[in-house]
């Protein structure tokens, strides 16, 4: 495939309740990754640590004892061995989605098939309850052995208190359930900021959950060069076509795919990006709507999921939210969203892989 497609402003993807079950898989960028292939930092012990605690846990998956023959007559469920959950806590970059996918991965040696694993990010999960209703979610669910959430959110009490009772009912059905979040770069050192919230939140759940902490370096940014300055809108289009004359590529302009982002609902963007492998985006400018910024930051997690590529013009990636955004009580989403879209700037400016 070759030259400019569809660009993703005029797009109009449909999602059914089955394509949201699907779509619980790890993305295209961690669908090989393994306990093997993630490279602990030497210099942050508790990488290596985690790793080895994780592999721990996949043992203990698909080990759900079978009910004795008086709890199979009135549908009781055994008590899974080990604890219910594992819960990850670090900052960007660490390779804790890495390390969560790896979990989902190795739960198939332990013969769990693939229609018995979930791995989602917290998002696409509360899409799911509102898509099929909570108590039809929890039916579905309690049939797999595995669930796995990614960026477990911590700032909406409504969200975070379903799924709270979603991950106590699973629990008590015996899947086992595993976890990340973000602890801010700010707090960094300061202890288990990111873990006493989440036990805080998911009260009687979070006696079930291990929390293992991940130290280190944002991984997309250490040892390299910050992201390449922004080209000129009237250079965009051509750099594309000789950088990439064989990938698909899609050319928008940043206002215009703002609006239409207010216009698709959110559990639609892993549609909107499907097929694309380099993002044209003219004048990026700062979001200043929390509305926009919270879209933004879906849409940059599902780029980065697909590894997309982004050549864009205006303001610096770092500079797409305002201070106010960045200290505001979606701040975690924000830091994120700036790592990775600027990963995928270097990678589309430079032709390196995006990391």
């Amino acid at each position: 495939m070759s030259s400019a497609v569809q660009p993703l402003s005029e797009r109009a993807p449909q999602v059914t309740v089955n394509d949201l079950l699907a779509g619980l898989r790890p993305s295209f960028r961690f669908s090989e990754v393994s306990f093997d292939s993630y490279i602990p930092d030497p210099a942050h012990p508790s990488q290596k640590q985690a790793v080895t605690a994780l592999r721990e846990f996949s043992g203990t998956v698909g080990k759900r004892a079978s009910s004795s023959f008086i709890g199979k007559l009135f549908g009781g469920r055994a008590k899974p061995h080990g604890p219910a959950g594992i819960y990850l806590d670090g900052g960007f970059g660490v390779g804790k989605t890495h390390l969560l996918a790896s979990l989902y991965h190795a739960a198939a040696e332990q013969g769990v098939p693939e229609d018995e694993r979930a791995f989602g990010t917290f998002v696409e999960y509360t899409n799911l309850v509102g898509a099929l209703s909570f108590r039809k979610t929890v039916e579905v669910l309690s049939d797999y052995q595995l669930v796995c959430i990614d960026e477990f959110e911590l700032d909406d009490a409504g969200d975070t208190t379903l799924m709270s009772r979603l991950l106590r009912e699973l629990a008590d059905a015996g899947v086992k359930l595993a976890a990340t979040s973000n602890t801010l770069p700010g707090s960094l050192g300061d202890g288990r900021f990111a873990a006493a919230d989440f036990k805080r939140e998911i009260q009687v759940l979070a006696d079930q959950f291990r929390v293992i902490r991940v130290d280190g370096e944002d991984y997309r940014h250490r040892g390299l060069p910050e992201a390449p300055a922004p080209l000129s809108t009237e250079e965009l289009e051509d750099f594309a076509a000789r950088q990439y004359p064989e990938q698909a590529r899609v050319v928008d302009d940043f206002n215009t795919l703002c609006d239409h982002l207010s216009k698709v609902h959110p559990s639609r963007y892993r549609q909107l990006v499907t097929g694309v492998e380099v993002l044209v985006l003219k004048d990026v400018e700062t979001v200043e709507s929390q509305s926009l910024g919270l879209r933004f930051v879906v849409l940059a997690d599902r780029l980065y999921d697909q590894d997309v590529r982004i050549i864009a013009s205006g303001v610096p990636f770092d500079q797409m939210f305002t201070e106010e955004m960045l200290s505001s009580g979606y701040m975690k989403k924000y830091y994120r969203t700036v790592s990775r879209l600027t990963a995928l700037a270097r990678a589309g400016q430079m032709g390196e892989q995006a990391l």
